[in-house]
């Protein structure tokens, strides 16, 4: 059973910053929207009302800038009514904006480039699909409240997303990426400086991102009192905001326990003493600082494989869990995924399970698979 934790400073920062943008966001569009927001709250985090909130301000500032009927009302005053009156053609206008539009500044401005030049964005299906599903939902909640008749975004139809093949690191790879954070090698002269200085950081955090699944963020919110070393586990905060314990193997403990050491003698920078991985400028890893060193291991590891990043070592290690189990029940569990189906795509090119289906098929009547005899 999970421990109750009080919320550290790092979790509060960040949630309060996110609670503080949502408030700006409400404040340029509508109050319709905001309605729409807080009517979420139960069944979802602060990020990801943040995210919608973020494709709906997109939406209404290209009714502002682009539909004649939009052009003179500003952004807040729109209602509902106004909303209603969008046809499936408008909304079909809109799909094919997202596809390439002008980037624009928080002001609704044009951004240019140095030679005076609009930039323009391109998105690709899923973030259209994305965009367009947090409008549906709008509309849909609109139409629920009896705040429109007629919910048109209900036949706007998605884009249709392929699925890219899920990259991880095969078995080899993870040997030569756990071997180049170890011992250096492979990396640069620079780098290896780098590296014999924080060796037990950097491998602690490649055994806990290959060993457990752990995300980019929740890695990085993780603090000192979180792990617990006499079970084996660690408490994170999931996407939804809920409360999980993952667990994790002796090699792995064995990481953290030797960094820990180390980090014992780091006197952090004030405002970061809980944080359990601090960067070589003595505050909580970043984001960037992450991406930058698992980019340096991977490079070595697997030269072809390319912008491979935090995300790809929690691919490795949920291909790696479903074909020593076969259970995608457990993995989704273990990943947290709210949706089986997010869980689906680690199993879609497991070619040692159709290696092992077609050693099984007996297809030649009366012999065995594997001797040719009865």
């Amino acid at each position: 059973m999970a421990r109750v934790r009080n919320e550290s400073s790092y979790r509060r920062e960040k949630r309060l910053e996110r609670n503080e943008k949502i408030r700006m966001l409400q404040a340029e569009l509508p109050p319709v929207v905001s309605d729409f927001i807080r009517s979420m709250i139960a069944n979802s985090s602060d990020l990801t009302r943040l995210g919608y909130l973020h494709d709906l301000r997109l939406f209404f500032r290209y009714l502002h800038l682009e539909h004649a009927a939009f052009t003179d009302v500003p952004i807040p005053e729109v209602t509902p009514s106004m909303l209603e009156g969008l046809t499936l053609r408008d909304f079909d206008l809109y799909k094919e904006y997202l596809r390439e539009y002008v980037r624009k500044d928080e002001t609704g401005e044009d951004l240019l480039d140095r030679t005076g030049a609009v930039i323009l964005a391109e998105n690709q299906a899923v973030s259209i699909a994305r965009k367009l599903s947090a409008l549906r939902s709008f509309y849909k909640y609109m139409y629920v409240s009896g705040l429109i008749r007629e919910n048109t975004a209900a036949n706007l139809q998605m884009p249709k997303i392929s699925r890219k093949p899920v990259i991880y690191l095969d078995k080899e790879e993870i040997a030569r990426m756990l071997d180049s954070v170890t011992t250096g090698d492979g990396l640069s002269a620079r780098q290896q400086v780098y590296n014999e200085g924080l060796r037990s950081r950097d491998v602690a955090i490649v055994s806990l991102l290959l060993g457990t699944g752990i995300r980019e963020s929740e890695l990085i919110g993780l603090d000192i009192d979180d792990i617990d070393f006499e079970h084996r586990s660690f408490e994170v905060t999931r996407k939804g905001g809920e409360e999980a314990v993952l667990f994790f193997n002796t090699q792995v403990s064995d990481a953290l326990q030797a960094y820990l050491e180390d980090r014992k003698a780091i006197e952090p920078v004030k405002g970061h003493e809980d944080a359990f991985f601090l960067s070589s400028q003595r505050k909580r890893i970043s984001v960037r600082a992450l991406q930058n060193l698992i980019k340096k291991y991977a490079t070595v590891a697997a030269p072809l494989k390319k912008r491979l990043s935090p995300h790809k070592m929690r691919s490795t290690f949920a291909t790696n869990l479903y074909r020593n189990t076969r259970d995608i029940y457990l993995v989704s569990d273990t990943l947290g995924h709210s949706e089986l189906q997010t869980t689906l795509r680690y199993t879609a090119k497991d070619e040692s399970m159709r290696q092992e289906a077609a050693e099984g098929v007996n297809w030649i009547p009366g012999k065995d698979a594997d001797s040719g005899l009865l």
